[in-house]
C-alpha cells in the first residue's frame, strides 16, 4: 500500500515523497482513515512507530478542505506532555502542511510567552501545546479554543503519568462539545480507558503492538559490573566500540552532570539533558548530538519517550529504571521505523530485582554478559534503591527513580518536558504546580 491510496490531496503527497516516505505504518494505514471520516480514534503503537504522522496527515488533510478566510481561529489543539514532543509535533505539521494554506503555532513553557501571545494573534489552524503554558494563554486570554474542531491527545499515558489530569480536564471544559477527538497512547492503562470513557464517543481502536512489548529490531544485552567501576565499563565500550551516537539513561539529574563531566574527561564528547537545564541548553544540546558534534547524550527519563533521533544505533542504561515500563520507552529511542538498534544495560547487585521486574515485563529472560576484566566482586553487597513512581523528580544523588521508508517516527511521548527538578510525585491530587512547571 502506498500513501496515495488513503485519500490524501496532492499536496500533502509531494510533502510526504519529499521526506523520502512511500509505504505508510501500520498505524498509519489504519489510523489515516479513521481520522478523514471524522470519527474519534483511541490508538495504541510501541515508539518509533509512526504515530505522529498518523494524526498530522489526516489532520492537514481535513483541515486543508475548508481552510478559514480572514481571522484564523484556532481549530485543531494537539496537547502533548513535554516541550520537545511538542516542537517535534509542530514541525511534523510543518513538514508535511508546506504547501497548505494552512499555519501553526506551538506553546510551551521555559520560554519567553509574548512571542508566542504575538503569533497567536496574527492566527493560526493548528496548535500544539503543553498543558501548562496552554493554561497560562487561556488565563490570559490570549487564546480562543471555542471553534476547535479537532482535539489530539499525544502520549496521553505519559501526561497522566505526569499529573497533567486536572489541567486536561481543564482545557476540556473551554473547548466545543462538538467536535472530533483522538487518543494515542503508548499504552492502555485502566487510567487511560478511564479517560477515553469520558472523552470519545465510539472510538475507533487501533493497537498496533501488544501492550508494553519492546522492539524486535533492538538487541538487548546486561553487563553485570560493580557499581562504582560503571563509568570506566562505559568508557571502555564507547572507545573500543567506536561508537559515534549513543544515548545514554541515569536516574538523576545529578548523575547525568557526574557521567557527563567524567566521559569528557576520557576524552569522550558529551552531554547531559535533564530538567534542570534550561529550554535553550537542551535544545542546544540534542541538535548537538544529532548533527555529531557529542557522542553521547546523557539523560534522564526526561528523554525517555521525547526524542526523536532517526536511525540511533545505541542506547545505554547506565542505571535501570525504577519503573519496568519506563525500560520499554528508553529502548524504544533506537530500533525505530525498520533499523536495528542495540540497547544494554550496566546492572550492579543493587539493581538485580528491578532487572527481575523488567523481564517479568516484557516476557523474556535478557542475555547476561560480562565484560573481561568487569567481573563484579561477589562480597560487594547490594545498597537499597528508593522503590516506586513517587522517586521521580528531584532526587538527591544516589538515589534511584522508581518495506518502504517510513514517516513521522514519531514520538512517543516522554518525560522531556521542564519539570521543576524538586517536584517529587506524592500522588494525584495537590499536582498543579508540578505540571504547569512541565509545560
Amino acid at each position: 500500500m502506498s500513501f496515495d491510496t488513503l485519500g490524501l490531496s496532492a499536496d500533502i503527497l509531494r510533502a510526504v515523497s519529499e521526506k523520502g516516505y512511500s509505504e505508510p505504518t501500520p498505524i498509519q494505514r489504519q489510523a489515516i482513515p479513521v481520522v478523514l471520516n471524522g470519527g474519534d480514534l483511541m490508538a495504541g503503537a510501541q515508539t518509533g512507530t509512526g504515530k505522529t504522522a498518523g494524526f498530522t496527515l489526516p489532520l492537514l488533510e481535513r483541515l486543508s478542505r475548508s481552510a478559514a478566510k480572514g481571522p484564523r481561529p484556532v481549530r485543531a489543539l494537539i496537547l502533548t506532555p513535554t516541550r520537545e514532543l511538542a516542537a517535534q509535533v509542530e514541525e511534523s505539521v510543518v513538514t508535511y502542511g508546506k504547501y497548505l494554506p494552512l499555519k501553526s503555532a506551538v506553546v510551551f513553557g521555559g520560554v519567553k510567552i509574548n512571542p508566542q501571545i504575538e503569533k497567536l494573534r496574527r492566527g493560526v489552524d493548528i496548535l500544539v501545546a503543553t498543558p501548562g503554558r496552554l493554561l497560562d494563554h487561556l488565563s490570559q486570554k490570549t487564546v480562543d479554543l471555542s471553534r476547535v474542531e479537532v482535539l489530539v491527545l499525544d502520549e496521553a499515558d505519559r501526561m497522566l503519568d505526569m499529573g497533567f489530569i486536572r489541567d486536561i480536564r481543564k482545557v476540556l471544559a473551554v473547548l466545543p462539545k462538538q467536535r472530533q477527538n483522538l487518543l494515542f497512547s503508548a499504552t492502555f492503562s485502566n487510567e487511560i480507558k478511564r479517560l477515553a470513557d469520558g472523552l470519545l464517543h465510539n472510538p475507533a481502536l487501533i493497537e498496533v503492538a501488544q501492550r508494553n512489548t519492546s522492539s524486535e529490531l533492538v538487541n538487548q544485552v546486561i553487563h553485570p559490573v560493580d557499581r562504582t567501576r560503571k563509568a570506566e565499563l562505559l568508557s571502555q565500550l564507547i572507545g573500543q566500540g567506536n561508537w559515534r551516537q549513543v544515548l545514554v539513561f541515569t536516574r538523576t539529574k545529578h548523575g547525568a552532570n557526574r557521567l557527563s563531566q567524567q566521559l569528557e574527561r576520557d576524552g569522550i564528547s558529551a552531554a547531559a539533558i535533564h530538567g534542570n537545564k534550561s529550554q535553550g541548553a537542551r535544545t542546544r544540546a540534542l541538535a548537538d548530538f544529532k548533527s555529531g558534534g557529542v557522542r553521547v547524550l546523557v539523560a534522564t527519563d526526561i528523554a525517555a519517550r521525547g526524542l526523536d533521533i532517526s536511525q540511533l544505533p545505541h542506547v545505554v542504561n547506565f542505571e535501570l529504571p525504577n519503573v519496568a515500563e519506563d525500560y520499554v520507552h528508553r529502548i524504544g529511542r533506537t530500533g525505530r521505523a525498520g533499523n536495528e538498534g542495540e540497547a544494554m544495560s550496566l546492572v550492579c547487585v543493587d539493581e538485580h530485582k528491578l532487572l527481575r521486574d523488567i523481564e517479568r515485563l516484557i516476557k523474556r529472560d535478557l542475555p547476561r554478559v560480562v565484560v573481561p576484566g568487569f567481573e563484579p566482586d561477589p562480597s560487594i553487597k547490594p545498597e537499597p534503591i528508593q522503590k516506586g513512581r513517587a522517586a521521580r523528580g528531584g532526587q538527591k544523588p544516589g538515589q534511584s527513580r522508581g518495506q518502504g521508508k517510513k514517516p513521522g517516527g514519531g514520538s512517543s511521548g516522554a518525560r522531556a518536558g521542564g519539570q521543576n527538578t524538586n517536584s517529587g510525585r506524592s500522588g494525584r491530587g495537590g499536582q498543579r504546580n508540578r505540571s504547569r512547571a512541565a509545560g
